[in-house]
């Protein structure tokens, strides 16, 4: 039997409560057989500062990095502010795609998915993380598509996700990460 398919979940809210965090839960649920699922924690990781990188990686980032290395690919739960993604996220990935040419990142398989309280979930926040995954050298699994509009109403009191549509969306989206992990991983 072949190693599992080694994924990285980064949710990209603090919160703890928040929905997109509810949402990696519900991924760890869906999770097929063969799937592996660890969550990395990005709030500890400092503002990118090339003078920090230049002195050395401080720890959070070295953890993170070698999760990713780790991993054959990265789950992403964005939330969407401002019609983007939290600068949280994406000053992980710039750390995680440092220094030049030593990218964790590079040629690894990526899936997005996101909550929001608003009619059209995260679809603005994704398509920049999709946008974002060409500088990166990421393969996103784009289908189908995991956009959780109206969350409030898609989880219940203990926080499990009730949306049977999105369910079904999440385990296929899955499914799509494990297929295109294991073609890259050759």
């Amino acid at each position: 039997m072949s190693d599992p398919v080694r994924v990285v979940g980064v949710v990209a809210s603090l919160r703890q409560g928040s929905y997109n965090r509810l949402l990696m839960r519900a991924a760890q649920e869906a999770l097929p057989p063969g799937m592996q699922l660890e969550l990395a924690e990005i709030a500890d990781i400092p503002f990118y500062d090339g003078d920090v990188e230049a002195a050395g990686l401080p720890a959070p980032v070295q953890r993170f990095k070698a999760q990713i290395r780790a991993a054959d690919a990265l789950l992403i739960a964005t939330p969407e502010y401002n019609y983007a993604i939290p600068g949280l996220l994406k000053n992980a990935l710039d750390w995680a795609s440092r220094p030049a040419g030593q990218s964790a990142l590079a040629g690894k398989a990526m899936a997005v998915i996101g909550a929001s309280t608003g009619v059209l979930g995260t679809a603005r926040a994704q398509m920049q993380l999709r946008q974002l995954a060409l500088g990166l050298d990421v393969q996103v699994a784009n289908r189908p598509e995991v956009l959780l509009g109206h969350a409030a109403s898609k989880f219940d009191a203990q926080g499990r996700l009730t949306d049977e549509t999105a369910r079904t969306l999440l385990g296929n989206l899955l499914l799509t990460l494990q297929s295109l992990a294991l073609r890259l991983r050759g």
